[in-house]
């Protein structure tokens, strides 16, 4: 079984909690405010469909850019 380290909040860490909340949030609001919120939930999986598969990511520019640094810089 694999746990991911949850000791230091590293860059990849906070684009997984900042799409989770994305992703919440956008469902909630599709369901109670309006359906067209549930296109902001597809546009996050498919930003993370580009990072997992190129490594760019705009959340990351974001996030390093206010300070958030890799887990490990092997």
């Amino acid at each position: 079984m694999y746990i991911a380290d949850s000791t230091t909040w590293y860059l990849e860490r906070l684009i997984r909690l900042a799409a989770g909340i994305f992703v919440l949030g956008s469902v909630l609001l599709g369901f109670l405010v309006h359906p067209g919120f549930f296109y902001f939930t597809g546009f996050v999986g498919l930003m993370l469909t580009i990072f997992a598969l190129t490594g760019f990511c705009p959340m990351s520019i974001i996030l390093y850019a206010l300070g958030a640094r890799e887990r490990c810089s092997c």
